[in-house]
């Protein structure tokens, strides 16, 4: 399965999902005109990756913001994650947030509230 790398702009955030690793990261600013469009490749992906996906998979979030509709989005393309969870691979989000950003942090808590798939938190100096 090819890897899918879309670079980053000022509205939309670099993805780097890796198929041979497992490893799927998105990071920077998620606010695109259309987020529905944007993300459509990401859920195709995820979709055709979960047809042989690794044994663990490890979801990056490296995001300084995001606005709503990129919210409704990722959520959208954790719940078709979620259902697969334990099922094809193991799944596992890492939410990384910088220490002073609070707003960043409660989002990761609301996912983390709302999946169930592990969430964790991780406070880093600097995206």
């Amino acid at each position: 399965m090819q890897d899918l790398i879309i670079e980053a702009t000022i509205k939309t955030p670099e993805v780097r999902f890796i198929a041979s690793n497992g490893l799927l990261t998105l990071r920077g600013r998620s606010i695109p005109e259309n987020s529905i469009d944007f993300f459509k490749p990401l859920h195709d992906w995820i979709d055709g990756y979960f047809l042989n996906p690794q044994e663990k998979t490890c979801v990056e979030i490296k995001l300084e913001y995001f606005n709503t509709s990129s919210s409704k989005s990722m959520l959208d393309l954790f719940k078709k994650m979620e259902a697969l969870n334990g099922v094809q691979t193991k799944i596992e989000i890492n939410w990384f947030y910088e220490e002073d950003d609070e707003d960043m942090l409660e989002a990761g808590e609301d996912y983390q509230a709302i999946l169930n798939i592990p969430v964790s938190m991780i406070a880093v100096d600097e995206l």
